[in-house]
């Protein structure tokens, strides 16, 4: 009997310890399938592989996904994201290529309407391609950037007024290391989106990471909206952004994973980071 009863606690004890893990997002179905990047020519509803004129030879191009319904002559809000570092993976399933065809924030952000998506690489001057880890070139990702945003608004009908940059992890980093860079690129945006790390909390091995100069380079977004996700804690996010003038909305997730899948589920916290963007786009 009292080995049953011990049996019997043990069981509860274990289920109870169950029941405050958090949840694996993996374990919940996306309603979102995200359109595969093809050669095609743009067009409403495709996902397309875009080459810049000023980088003809170089094996360097971007995504650009136009919304069903898009129009030759229409003006459309964008969402320009930056993939995170590649070679990654962990315990719960987490897998990050670090390619810029893999990217999934912009379009569960938007869910695949009403806003033009475009996914860009980070610029290696020396092989004249994308950097799957890191930068590649700072300076030169940034002066892409700027050239494909006028790009997308001159042919394809982006609005500049209504431009949103994000970017999950290397790409979270991005949104002020590359986004806030200079005040040419930081002009662009009319709200920034990052998700799992942010610029300035935490020291990386690459120059400049440091905390104050991230903070000169927040400084360059001023009072335009700023929405920032981070897995199971925020504190330190919280802190470092309790120090500056950003208008910041900073959220916790309550999943374990690091991706950026979690806006491809019908979850509360996608819809809170819509309502926000809706928001923030009305005004």
């Amino acid at each position: 009997m009292w080995f049953r009863c011990a049996l019997l606690l043990c069981l509860l004890a274990f289920a109870a310890a169950r029941a405050d893990e958090p949840v694996n997002i993996n374990r919940i179905k996306s309603d979102l399938v995200v359109p595969p990047v093809t050669d095609d020519k743009p067009a409403a509803g495709r996902r397309v592989r875009v080459t810049h004129p000023d980088y003809a030879n170089w094996k360097l191009s971007h995504a650009v996904y136009l919304p069903p319904g898009w129009k030759a002559g229409g003006k459309y809000p964008v969402i320009v994201e930056y993939p995170g570092n590649g070679g990654y993976e962990n315990k719960y399933g987490d897998k990050s290529t670090g390619r810029v065809e893999d990217c999934v924030l912009g379009y569960g952000i938007s869910g695949g309407e009403g806003y033009i998506w475009v996914c860009l690489p980070f610029v290696d001057p020396k092989t004249k391609g994308h950097a799957l880890n890191w930068w590649g070139d700072a300076d030169a990702t940034s002066t892409y950037c700027r050239r494909v945003v006028a790009q997308v608004c001159k042919e394809f009908g982006g609005d500049p007024a209504a431009v949103v940059l994000c970017g999950f992890s290397r790409g979270a980093l991005a949104c002020g290391y590359i986004g806030l860079r200079d005040d040419a690129t930081a002009k662009l945006w009319r709200a920034v989106i990052a998700h799992s790390h942010f610029d300035g909390v935490r020291a990386w091995n690459y120059a400049d990471s440091d905390a104050k100069s991230a903070r000169v380079r927040l400084a360059r977004l001023g009072d335009r909206p700023l929405y920032v996700t981070h897995e199971l804690s925020v504190a330190d996010i919280e802190k470092y952004l309790s120090g500056s003038k950003a208008k910041a909305t900073v959220r916790a997730l309550p999943y374990p994973n690091h991706t950026a899948e979690w806006v491809l589920k019908d979850i509360p916290e996608r819809a809170e980071l819509r309502k926000w963007l809706a928001n923030v786009m009305a005004k």
